[in-house]
């Protein structure tokens, strides 16, 4: 909610889910541009410490840049992640979701665990907003499962946290790509 006008804005809710051990993480962002998609992206591997082999996102229009069945292409800015964190993408197929079946259960604890509690709150920024995810999503990964021994962040630190990858000293800058076209004046628009 807009503190000065009162206006509503809708957030995306972003949700991340390594294999082995279900840790989720999840964020929230304003829009599904790939610049808050790949930026969610970076926010994962930091919240996780580290890089997966392979990466199983959707195929939403703002990552691929060519939807196929069998070989997507993907978006520049998604080229230049995987390159600068020296993994592969992978996108899920059309209509598939067992595709990514731990993501989907993971969307489903996300708005079950994490947005029922926070439906009757007002947040006036972003940041609000992710740091009382961030908060829920504590107690999510610390709760125990119902039939295998530990919780989700034990498992993490027992399957998947030794066979991440380390992450780059830097991380990725996201940059923002758009075709322009030159002007009857030769100018170009930047910004």
């Amino acid at each position: 909610v807009d503190a000065a006008t009162g206006e509503i804005t809708k957030a995306q809710i972003f949700v991340a889910v390594l294999g082995a051990s279900n840790y989720t993480y999840a964020c929230a962002t304003r829009t599904q541009t790939a610049q808050d998609w790949v930026g969610s992206i970076i926010a994962a591997l930091d919240f996780y410490g580290g890089v997966p082999r392979l990466l199983v996102p959707d195929q939403p229009r703002a990552l691929i840049a060519n939807p196929d069945r069998y070989e997507p292409g993907t978006h520049r800015l998604l080229q230049e992640l995987c390159e600068h964190y020296a993994t592969a993408v992978l996108p899920a197929r059309p209509a598939h979701p067992r595709d990514k079946p731990k993501v989907e259960n993971g969307v489903l604890v996300v708005e079950r665990w994490i947005l029922a509690r926070l439906r009757n709150q007002r947040f006036f920024s972003l940041g609000e907003l992710n740091r009382a995810i961030a908060q829920l999503l504590v107690h999510h990964n610390a709760r125990p499962f119902k039939k295998l021994p530990g919780n989700r962040l034990s498992a993490f630190e027992e399957l998947d946290k030794p066979a991440l990858k380390p992450l780059p000293a830097n991380p990725m800058q996201v940059a923002r790509f758009k075709r322009v076209r030159v002007n009857i004046d030769y100018h170009v628009e930047v910004d």
